[in-house]
């Protein structure tokens, strides 16, 4: 509720077991009724089956679903304008990449870790200044409020992802870096 009440233009849902920020499908229809028509929803899948996705879409109602693990592009496809395809980059993202994706929402850019996710590690994300994309871009992985303005000037995208960078423990936010977070970026 605080991060949308402070301004999130998206808000994050993570379905993959293995995150301290895992979800019970139950417990995210709690958050998805109390924020939704406020924020769109976004599902957080890593190598999930397309049955599983679909059954989480269903009960919980998201607006996107962000595929963050080795899923093909057939199947990210499969979902059109509401997927969201993530990129765990080691050097600059090749273009190229982006040609099987022609009908997705956007691309999320992150570090590439053993570790999908809230990983805390900043990188340069001034290698994302020309992707060569009309497609909506967000950049994730380090960001924090000492780091959101920079992420977003270097990186030339269109919002942040934060997780750890605003938490006080894995998968507790912290009110404090929250606000923070939030002058830093729209101020």
């Amino acid at each position: 509720m605080l991060a949308v009440e402070l301004g999130a233009t998206l808000l994050g849902l993570n379905f993959w077991p293995r995150s301290p920020r895992y979800l019970e499908t139950s417990r995210a229809r709690e958050i998805a009724d109390a924020v939704r028509g406020r924020v769109p929803l976004v599902g957080v899948f890593v190598d999930a089956s397309r049955a599983e996705v679909e059954a989480v879409d269903g009960a919980v109602g998201l607006d996107l679903l962000q595929f963050h693990g080795d899923e093909d592009p057939a199947f990210v496809a499969g979902f059109g304008r509401r997927a969201i395809r993530v990129f765990r980059l080691d050097g600059p993202p090749d273009p190229e990449s982006f040609a099987p994706y022609p009908g997705v929402w956007g691309f999320l850019f992150d570090v590439r870790h053993p570790a999908y996710g809230g990983t805390g590690v900043p990188w340069d994300y001034a290698t994302l200044g020309s992707l060569g994309t009309e497609r909506p871009y967000l950049v994730a992985g380090g960001i924090g409020p000492d780091t959101a303005r920079r992420a977003l000037a270097d990186s030339g995208a269109l919002g942040i992802d934060v997780c750890s960078g605003v938490e006080s423990a894995p998968g507790i936010k912290d009110r404090d870096r929250l606000e923070r977070l939030f002058s830093e970026v729209f101020r």
